[in-house]
């Protein structure tokens, strides 16, 4: 099972105890501690994704359920019109993060904040975020990586400038948190509030034609 790199430190705490207790022969010690360091090491779990192959498919994100799918509130989201995807994810749910559709990065913008339970309707304005802008033939796509009562930090690998392929890693977010998507309104929204999502593979939207000023 591959392991996301930013969980090595965590694998660490339980497992180097874990160690010296059985060389120091207390095994019942040692026990609870492997057990630990195996929850750790299925929430830093990174399986592989096969991305559809349709030119125009938007994937998810992240893993995790919707909470919403719709127009973009305008307390939340860049400023413009928008189609918005929001995205739970548990701690029991893979935290690496896919792009959702190949481009070019055009901007990551870190911004801090609070740390409010991420499936409450303020989190999205509120909390500590990353978001990162992307251009596809012309379209401007945003997804923002959001931490919530449980996630304290995200992590982003990506830079502005760089090209970027459909279901590519781009970061994870650490411990139960949220992922908003904003895309624009030529899109068309294929799932809805309450489906179940799986990074890079589970098609969310449709991009329709790009627009004559390059934007939404």
């Amino acid at each position: 099972m591959r392991i996301d790199r930013a969980g090595y430190p965590f694998l660490a705490v339980p497992l180097v105890p874990a160690a010296i207790c059985m060389v120091a022969g207390l095994p019942l010690v040692a026990l609870p501690l492997t057990g630990l360091a195996i929850g750790v090491a299925l929430f830093f779990r990174d399986p592989d994704r096969c991305p559809p192959q349709a030119p125009e498919a938007v994937v998810s994100p992240a893993d995790g359920r919707v909470l919403y799918a719709g127009a973009a509130g305008r307390q939340v989201a860049p400023p413009g019109d928008w189609l918005q995807l929001s995205i739970f994810l548990s701690p029991l749910d893979v935290h690496v993060n896919r792009v959702p559709i190949a481009g070019q990065v055009t901007r990551v913008e870190y911004a801090p904040g609070s740390f409010l339970p991420a499936f409450r309707d303020g989190a999205a304005a509120a909390n500590e975020r990353n978001e990162i802008w992307l251009d596809h033939a012309g379209q401007t796509i945003v997804f923002r990586q959001i931490v919530g009562a449980l996630a304290r930090r995200v992590v982003c690998r990506v830079a502005n400038g760089a090209r970027v392929q459909t279901g590519q890693r781009f970061g994870i977010m650490k411990f139960g948190s949220r992922m908003d998507l904003f895309l624009p309104t030529s899109a068309t929204l294929v799932v809805s509030k309450g489906d179940r999502v799986r990074a890079g593979e589970t098609i969310v939207a449709r991009l329709g034609g790009v627009m004559a000023d390059g934007r939404n």
